[in-house]
């Protein structure tokens, strides 16, 4: 008898750890409201053929015309401008072999993205292109300087008249706006450990995969990858995290990402802009 008791008040406290590490930040339906049951252009509405580069002018306005929520990436320049590109190194898009963060932001307007005449630009020219007309996810990456990216970007989200909310895959990014900015929504991006391989020890991918860094951050939502497998990450949804998928594409079921997702950020084909889930 004294064993099942022993067992069963092991289990309770394994459930209450559980619950303890992985359940979300509470919200209002005030802050997730503008931003439910909309598609996000994965770095605004570019194409395959590259024509209209991710990440660049031409696909924000594209996305906005179209009138879709777009998804968008951040990051410091060397004389910590806040651009808009994706990736730690510039030669995917813009063919040269270097980190971005190597360059001042003048000498980054020399490159052009994809070949095309477009060029990175600063977050304050997308705002301004925007202009509150869609919603936007803004996506902060992991650098040197989180913490002075952070305070950066919200002094300018503070001042832009338009819905938007954050998310970031540095849990430590997501936790520097529960403290300082707990009006925002914020996000938790996250995949299977199989993503992380190349940047995180196991450990570190196994923890973020299965939104264990839900401790730290308390994000509001959850931003995963379209394989969500993982019973953390559905426990989490149940205990209240908004349930947002990425990246979709053509060949995908859409339809079943927005049955169960508030928000669906894709990429390659063009969908309804809002949707009832």
């Amino acid at each position: 008898m004294n064993g099942i008791i022993t067992l069963l008040m092991i289990l309770i406290i394994l459930i209450f750890l559980i619950f303890f590490l992985i359940a979300p930040g509470k919200y209002q339906k005030s802050m997730v409201e503008p931003l439910q049951y909309r598609n996000y252009a994965h770095r605004g509405l570019h194409n395959k053929s590259k024509t209209i580069p991710e990440n660049s002018m031409a696909a924000f306005k594209k996305a906005v015309e179209h009138g879709y929520g777009i998804e968008l990436d951040i990051q410091f320049t060397k004389d910590e401008q806040i651009v808009v590109f994706h990736d730690d190194t510039l030669n995917r898009v813009c063919g040269i072999d270097n980190r971005l963060d190597a360059y001042t932001y003048k000498e980054l307007k020399q490159f052009s993205l994809c070949n095309t005449s477009e060029h990175i630009p600063l977050f304050t020219e997308v705002l301004q292109l925007v202009n509150g007309r869609v919603p936007l996810i803004v996506e902060l990456k992991n650098g040197p300087k989180n913490s002075l990216l952070c305070k950066k970007a919200y002094d300018l989200l503070k001042s832009y008249q338009g819905d938007f909310c954050i998310e970031s895959f540095q849990p430590l990014i997501v936790a520097w706006f529960k403290k300082h900015a707990p009006e925002i929504l914020r996000g938790q991006l996250s995949a299977g450990p199989e993503e992380f391989k190349k940047q995180l020890t196991k450990f570190q991918a196994y923890a973020i995969s299965r939104v264990l860094t839900n401790v730290v951050a308390r994000p509001h939502f959850i931003a995963y990858h379209k394989k969500k497998t993982a019973w953390l990450v559905k426990f989490s949804e149940f205990l209240g995290a908004i349930p947002v998928v990425w990246t979709v594409r053509k060949n995908d079921d859409s339809s079943f990402y927005e049955k169960t997702n508030d928000m669906v950020i894709f990429e390659f084909y063009t969908p309804q802009a809002k949707y009832k889930k």
